[in-house]
């Protein structure tokens, strides 16, 4: 048995679309859905918005003695310009 836990949203026509890749094919399965509202305490953590536990905790300052450099990006068109 495999345990997914994911999180969407519903529209205005209050149906749920799930798209749910199990790494299964051509065979039948038992799926059982859970359906919960999310509050708003839930999303302010960074847990709540799918961070596991600790994650800014243990990685923070993980870079500080080989620091990311970004180069120059160049200069790019602006195709959204317009005539």
């Amino acid at each position: 048995m495999q345990s997914i836990k994911l999180r969407s949203h519903v529209g205005e026509d209050g149906i749920l679309h799930l798209d749910v890749p199990v790494g299964i094919a051509d065979t039948d399965l038992e799926v059982t859905v859970t359906v919960q509202p999310v509050t708003a305490a839930q999303t302010d953590t960074p847990q709540g918005k799918g961070w596991p536990p600790g994650f800014f905790e243990e990685t923070f300052g993980s870079f500080k003695d080989d620091p990311i450099v970004i180069d120059s990006e160049g200069v790019f068109d602006d195709w959204n310009r317009s005539a």
